[in-house]
């Protein structure tokens, strides 16, 4: 042992610590938890020294574990390698002037062990001045081995193993308080809860200045539901009981006293701890700790006001869970709802080529819901949920709408006759027994490479088309189907924007006496003219504006435009020419209508005898009632109404005679037809002459056809054979020359 480096012999101080020693080895249990002490030097005697010196000595009621380093390198290793060193009883010189040194660098930058506490032992105090040392490098303790007697390298311990142990505890309390921040912005509800619960359990111990080794968090059980208390967060030697009902824990004790917690909603501070957290759903939180020691009062009065502070994060998660099941959970059947099929089908990747998305829609749900209500209607909705869980276990089971279901799950599984299958028995619902169908449309993911809501919206076109062709049945999407879908939808689209654009405007048929070839009228028509001067045809974007809800203000646009271009043509001279225009079954419908219509009368100043609105015969039975009240209101205005494709519905003569009509429209089919066979069109002018109604023939292309129509006594024509509907310049261009023409024979 080099002189300079010896420790200083046992002096009369060191029997100060013979009742230490004794103490230790009364209590040879308290070695199960030692502090680590790493002892780095190159001297072997200093090692064998510094053993003696400390052996069987007891720092804050345990014993010491020394660990041994014989240089800068070897000590780097066993620092990184022992997470829970306390101390480092640290030389300056051994393979290098400052090998020490640098060890204390690594520890703190690199290794960042800012709780571990170096203490500084030097035999040649010039390699390390203790000013320079102290002030340049982050130590806790610097002593020259010549005065290190056993007293003061126990006193320089104990301070050492104290500051250690704050530091640690105050790192647990920042940890904890970490885990109940990211708890607090968890995405699921049991995540959540989990993540708070063991961010209390560090508080806690930190708290308590207790390792996290034994605690218990479990939840009250609801009693409606038959729900169990369940724990929560565990830690240490109870970390396997994650979940399991309090009932079945092996630990009598504790099973017992967390529910005595629970059911008298108090905690209970003498050892082992148990605490308890109020929520406002009472379904209280409680904590077992397995403490052993008596608390101080102030240690209780800070864990009374922990709990009712913590009480409030727990009630926070609570809420978040709650939302979360509001968001993502239908409430009548416990499955998931739309939201969170979306969110499934956004993760699904290439794992997944091997699966089929089902929509199932319940056919004639509606006639269920009313003819036997709907508490029997969600019954059966239960009962199909049911059977559709369990005869497909590896599916999850999504209900979409009020009577769609989703099943996302292996393609073995989800075939459409497997499918099918399952609804070919009876239901049995609340004693009675119901032959339920249900339409299908299906998607397999390995055969598309669309993700996310597209997979749905492709579901939903296949389950279109089996409603609409197949009902009861399943359809497979394609591209092809796809690929309708998507032109639709862009057509919708871009009908929208062509009404904001005023890109959609009306042209004007004549109509003319068919006895003395005089103009009598024009019918207003829509039509839809692209950007890129492209027409959309009548018949492809008039449905669709139906569906869409676009025909209330399709309708209210064309209704002022007509009665506009009436007001021009009488400005023009044109006087006596009426103004037919179409109105649709949603329009007519729309409170207000005939307001609207009085409105427009007003605001254009055109006589309402010269307007005659058009509908259809079909729009007329769909709704007898309250379209015959409407027309009463619109004859009391002094407009005239004309019934539209007569002969192609299927009215009664009953209808006919209940509706205040002035015209009678015989569609442009029959008028085809009359070469062949004219009895309808004869029949239609008869029932309109007898019932005092004017005809007009929609449709004539050839001079045979008006001739044909002028000796069954038709009294008005339209159709090519006169004009195709024009615009308003050319609209006036033909009217001048018409009436020219007239004039000039």
């Amino acid at each position: 042992m080099k002189q300079s480096d010896a420790v200083c012999p046992l002096d009369d101080e060191d029997t100060l610590l013979i009742e230490d020693d004794r103490e230790a080895e009364a209590h040879p249990s308290a070695a199960a938890n030692p502090w680590k002490v790493l002892v780095v030097d190159d001297d072997a005697d200093v090692h064998h020294a510094t053993e003696l010196a400390l052996r069987g000595l007891l720092v804050e009621g345990r014993p010491l574990l020394l660990l041994h380093a014989f240089s800068g390198a070897q000590a780097r290793e066993l620092v990184a390698a022992t997470e829970d060193l306390a101390v480092i009883l640290l030389d300056v010189v051994m393979e290098a002037e400052d090998a020490g040194l640098r060890l204390v660098v690594h520890v703190r930058e690199v290794l960042k062990r800012s709780a571990l506490r170096i203490i500084l032992r030097t035999g040649q105090p010039g390699y390390a001045p203790e000013m320079d040392t102290i002030r340049n490098y982050d130590i806790n303790d610097y002593k020259t081995k010549s005065e290190l007697t056993r007293v003061r390298l126990f006193t320089s311990l104990t301070s050492a193993v104290r500051a250690y142990q704050q530091m640690r505890a105050h790192e647990e309390m920042r940890r904890g308080l970490e885990t109940v921040v990211q708890a607090s912005t968890s995405l699921t509800k049991l995540h959540g809860m989990q993540l708070f619960a063991q961010g209390v359990v560090a508080q806690l111990c930190a708290l308590l200045n207790v390792e996290p080794e034994g605690l218990i968090c479990a939840q009250a059980g609801i009693e409606k539901s038959g729900e169990p208390a369940r724990v929560i967060a565990a830690s240490g030697q109870f970390s396997h009981m994650m979940q399991q009902p309090l009932s079945e824990l092996a630990l009598p004790e504790v099973s017992q006293a967390l529910q005595q917690c629970l059911n008298e909603r108090r905690g209970r501070f003498e050892p082992p701890l148990l605490l308890y957290f109020a929520t406002e759903d009472e379904r209280g939180i409680a904590a077992y700790v397995d403490v052993r020691r008596e608390l101080e009062p102030l240690d209780r009065h800070l864990l009374e006001v922990f709990c009712a502070s913590t009480a409030v994060g727990f009630e926070n998660v609570l809420l978040y869970g709650r939302l979360v099941d509001q968001a993502y959970v239908d409430p009548l059947l416990r499955v998931p709802n739309l939201n969170r099929l979306i969110e499934l089908l956004a993760a699904t990747s290439s794992e997944l080529c091997q699966t089929t998305l089902a929509l199932l829609d319940v056919d004639e749900f509606s006639a269920i819901n009313d003819t036997l209500g709907h508490e029997f209607g969600d019954a059966v909705l239960r009962a199909i949920a049911d059977r559709l869980s369990a005869a497909l276990p590896q599916a999850t089971l999504a209900r979409i709408g009020s009577d769609v279901f989703a099943l996302l799950g292996p393609s073995a599984e989800l075939g459409g006759d497997t499918l099918q299958r399952l609804f070919a028995d009876v239901f049995n619902v609340k004693g009675q027994r119901l032959r339920i169908s249900a339409s299908v449309g299906l998607v397999q993911l390995a055969e598309t490479a669309r993700t996310g809501t597209a997979l749905l919206r492709d579901a939903h076109v296949a389950l279109k088309q089996a409603k609409l062709h197949q009902r009861g049945k399943a359809i497979h999407f394609s591209e092809s189907m796809g690929q309708d879908a998507r032109e639709r939808m862009h057509l919708l689209n871009g009908l929208r924007n062509a009404f904001d654009a005023q890109h959609l405007f009306l042209v004007y048929q004549p109509k003319l006496h068919l006895a003395t070839g005089q103009v009598s009228g024009v019918e207003a028509l829509l039509r839809w003219r692209r950007a890129d001067g492209h027409f959309v045809p009548p018949d492809r974007f008039i449905p669709l504006a139906e569906k869409a809800g676009l025909m209330v203000a399709l309708g209210s646009y064309v209704l002022r435009a007509a009665c506009s271009q009436l007001a021009r043509l009488r400005a023009a001279g044109y006087l006596q020419l009426s103004m037919a225009i179409n109105v649709s079954h949603a329009q007519l419908r729309e409170p207000g209508f005939s307001e609207v219509l009085r409105q427009v009368l007003s605001e254009t100043a055109v006589p309402p005898a010269q307007i005659e609105l058009e509908i259809t015969e079909s729009m007329a039975a769909d709704d007898l009632e309250l379209v015959s009240e409407l027309l009463v209101e619109i004859a009391a205005l002094g407009v005239t109404v004309a019934i539209d494709d007569f002969g192609t519905g299927f009215s009664s003569l009953g209808v006919l005679r209940k509706l205040q009509a002035h015209r009678l429209k015989i569609d442009r089919g029959f008028v085809n037809e009359m070469h062949k066979d004219d009895s309808i069109a004869r029949m239609v002018i008869g029932l309109g002459h007898s019932m005092g109604m004017s005809i007009t023939a929609e449709g004539v292309e050839t001079e045979q056809q008006a001739q044909a129509l002028k000796a069954l006594g038709c009294e008005e024509v339209q159709g090519w054979l006169y004009s195709r509907p024009l615009d308003e310049p050319a609209l006036l261009t033909w009217l001048d020359q018409h009436v020219s023409a007239r004039a000039s024979s």
